[in-house]
């Protein structure tokens, strides 16, 4: 799996936290950090669309084409 970086900012009392579990659980922070958002997100993982995500059309411009694909679909014509 392939990480990107991001950049997070924690008040005081939350660093403090995350460290303490960092250091009880022998993990870097890092990794409790991507377990609590997969088990946050997990959690809300039914508000999503079904198969929202979860496929890739292997276009990189689909977004810039959006007008065009929608126009050539049809889509919202009776």
């Amino acid at each position: 799996m392939a990480y990107r970086r991001t950049t997070i900012y924690l008040d005081t009392d939350t660093e403090v936290l995350l460290k303490l579990e960092s250091h009880r659980s022998g993990k870097p922070a890092a990794l409790v950090i991507r377990e609590a958002l997969r088990a946050y997100l997990g959690e809300r993982g039914d508000d999503l669309p079904t198969g929202g995500g979860a496929f890739r059309s292997g276009r990189k411009n689909t977004s810039a084409r959006a007008e065009e694909i929608l126009r050539s679909s049809k889509f919202g014509e009776d």
